[in-house]
């Protein structure tokens, strides 16, 4: 008896010709018998291969044959046929809106997917219907049959979550023979797969010995095994299993278009205090990218046009809402940045001389939380209305002069249990541009846009990112970053959300009437309470304030006819001495002056450092130079 010899054995995983694609049809030479079996398993392969695509050929199949049987055995039974058929179209659209397990059902999880199923079951049902009466051969129903295959079977083979489906649990079989020849990923094996909105994600378990990193390392030779799109791959180590990592293909970019910022709603977050995590932007797969500010210094880092100043803007639309904290804002280019924002903001200095003068009022106010913290035996400053945050906001960190970075040194490392911190933007932040000081290791928050050096990776986002797979030179649009926080630890790519000029001035004219008083941020001055803080770098820095309000040409005015211009800042100092010791609120030097709100701010500042002015205590309230209050105490949370 001559024994069967199965085509097939050659071709099995593991042969030794495992690599070549396996043919259709196999037709040994001279064996009827192997020829018939190889047509048959030619044509039981490609079936099984696009049975996916076959599905609605095969549902129809199907219904012939259940018509041609029911009108043989049962022919009048046809009206049962037909009010099943509507009963199965109303449950499949009514049904999933009143028990909602059933919409765990892929088709029947939206509406359009409900519609369609109802719409297939009433045909098929009409079809089956009047095929039980007269037959499914009787005229017209064959050229029906045939019409409604092709009508109910378009809206199938167009579905793109089908299609995506199919390419992925092809790719999961595929996957022995596609990453062979990938140094690092021979041996691997996909332990579970997802399609997502804008392609696919798997979980890899490498084997044994291998590692994360040298997968990494070759990340085109994985685009390319798996046809992926240049850049389209990312892979995220697993922080739970050394051998295991996310691998994320990204079909379309999600972040090929700019996204608006939906406005502080529940999905932004942070709206109405700066201990609740801020929303930046979106992650590739849909997620929001959220981060807690609070008690954190923050960097932004990344080339011109890079989008530095959108992060910026994000941030500052959230906080400005925020009345449990102080914004100060430093912009050497002349306030074009920060400018927009100056309604919402207590100070803003555009030239070097007030970024020295601002940061020392803010090593000077840190200094003396740190005194009420430990008169209090507290040791963290909890935001509130009454005792706000400070936020100092750098914009071009590397054009501060030197003086005011040993100020910007003190609060990096001092700031955080105050809340007193930084938002520091710059284009690279080196050991020059940032000084020798902690200010570059104290970041908590690290955002990277994109580089144009690999090298840069490491100066903004941490010693070793870039080997660790941190790669913002790879990020080609505006707005792209990776971010690196506590709660962010694997680099993950993501798109900030987009803020129009007019949509910053609109933000900031709605914020601007809601900003705190500015109660816990005064400067201490003089002496009695307040001044135990006040050391002796505050000390010069308040001389240097007052020589600055004296320098010639500074604040005099100009000689010719704008001599008889009044200087602003004697103006408000006539003011204050003329109130008493009750003193003036903000918006009534604004009414006597004529200056908006941030000028008038600047100028207040610029007296209290002099010692020529202070606050009263009660609310927004200014007056001339008086013993300081001791009774604004801070609300603090020993922690």
């Amino acid at each position: 008896m001559t024994r069967y010899r199965n085509p097939y054995r050659q071709y099995r995983r593991g042969g030794g010709r495992r690599n070549e694609p396996v043919p259709l049809f196999i037709l040994p030479p001279h064996d009827p018998v192997g020829a018939f079996f190889g047509v048959l398993g030619g044509l039981g392969h490609a079936a099984w291969r696009y049975r996916s695509e076959l599905a609605p050929v095969a549902v129809a199949v199907a219904v012939w044959w259940a018509g041609w049987r029911l009108h043989t055995t049962h022919p009048a039974a046809w009206p049962l046929v037909l009010v099943l058929a509507v009963l199965a179209a109303a449950g499949a659209v009514w049904a999933p809106v009143r028990m909602p397990r059933m919409r765990k059902a892929r088709m029947l999880a939206n509406t359009a997917g409900r519609a369609t199923l109802a719409a297939w079951l009433a045909v098929g049902g009409s079809w089956l219907a009047a095929a039980t009466a007269v037959g499914p051969s009787h005229p017209p129903l064959g050229a029906l049959w045939f019409w409604a295959t092709i009508g109910c079977g378009v809206p199938w083979w167009r579905n793109h979550g089908r299609r995506a489906r199919v390419r992925l649990s092809r790719t999961v079989q595929a996957w022995p023979e596609l990453t062979d020849t990938v140094v690092g990923l021979a041996g691997s094996r996909i332990a579970s797969a997802v399609v997502n909105a804008w392609g696919w994600t798997a979980r890899v378990v490498l084997h044994r010995g291998q590692t994360v990193r040298a997968v990494v390392d070759q990340m085109a030779s994985v685009e390319s095994a798996l046809a992926a799109r240049p850049g389209g791959v990312r892979i995220e180590p697993d922080p739970s299993d050394a051998r295991a990592f996310t691998l994320r293909v990204v079909e379309r970019d999600p972040h090929a278009d700019p996204i608006p910022w939906p406005g502080l709603t529940h999905a932004t977050a942070g709206a109405g205090s700066i201990s609740r995590p801020i929303t930046l932007g979106v992650f590739e797969d849909g997620t929001p990218v959220r981060v807690s500010l609070a008690w954190r210094h923050t960097l932004v880092g990344g080339t011109t046009g890079a989008g530095k100043s959108g992060v910026v803007s994000v941030v500052l639309a959230v906080l400005t809402a925020c009345p449990d904290v102080i914004l100060w804002g430093i912009d050497l280019k002349q306030g074009i940045e920060l400018g927009p924002w100056a309604g919402c903001l207590h100070r803003l200095a555009t030239t070097p001389e007030d970024a020295v003068l601002t940061l020392a009022a803010a090593v000077a106010e840190l200094e003396r939380r740190a005194a009420l913290l430990a008169a209090h035996g507290a040791r963290l400053w909890t935001p509130t209305p009454d005792a706000p945050a400070l936020v100092v906001v750098v914009d071009e960190y590397a054009e501060l002069p030197e003086a005011a970075r040993d100020y910007a040194d003190s609060i990096a490392r001092l700031g955080r249990a105050v809340a007193v911190t930084l938002l520091v933007a710059t284009q690279r932040p080196t050991q020059q541009a940032m000084g020798h000081g902690a200010v570059r290791s104290q970041m908590d928050v690290r955002i990277g846009l994109r580089v144009r050096e690999r090298r840069d990776t490491d100066l903004i986002l941490g010693q070793g990112a870039l080997a660790a797979g941190w790669h913002p030179n790879a990020l080609t649009l505006p707005g792209s970053f990776l971010i690196s926080a506590p709660e962010h630890t694997v680099p993950r790519r993501a798109r900030g959300y987009y803020l129009t000029d007019a949509d910053v001035t609109a933000i900031a004219r709605r914020h601007a009437p809601h900003r705190p008083a500015g109660a816990g941020v005064s400067v201490p001055t003089g002496t009695g309470a307040g001044s135990e803080g006040f050391t002796a770098g505050a000390r010069k820095a308040a001389g240097r304030a007052a020589a600055a309000l004296n320098r010639p040409g500074r604040h005099s005015p100009a000689p010719g006819p704008a001599a008889a211009e009044p200087d602003p800042l004697e103006l408000v100092l006539a003011a204050l001495r003329n109130a008493g010791p009750t003193g003036l609120t903000v918006a009534e030097l604004i009414g006597l002056i004529g200056l908006s709100r941030s000028p008038i701010y600047r100028r207040l500042q610029k007296l209290a450092l002099a010692g020529k002015a202070e606050q009263t205590g009660e609310g927004n309230r200014w007056r001339a130079t008086s013993p300081p209050d001791r009774t604004n105490r801070p609300h603090t949370t020993d922690r």
